[in-house]
């Protein structure tokens, strides 16, 4: 799917942002719905759509580099207490 352009500014699908950052699109929900990343979003009639700027996929790409370590799989959980 091609990108889309609106007013000097580029917008991509969430399945283009998680094929940039090289994780799985359900990985990329889950951290949509743990608030970690937030999309910006547009509603047509009753349809929502999901629409990633630059910045956006440079927030994917941080919060992908502070969950997994290259290499090693993702880190370990911190001890409580």
């Amino acid at each position: 799917m091609p990108r889309i352009r609106s007013s000097r500014t580029v917008f991509f699908s969430t399945q283009q942002v998680a094929e940039l950052a090289g994780v799985a699109r359900s990985t990329l929900e889950t951290w949509i719905y743990e608030g970690r990343v937030k999309p910006r979003t547009m509603q047509v009639g009753r349809k929502r759509y999901r629409l990633w700027t630059e910045q956006g996929v440079a927030e994917v790409l941080l919060v992908k580099k502070n969950t997994y370590r290259k290499g090693r799989g993702r880190k370990r959980k911190r001890a409580v207490g």
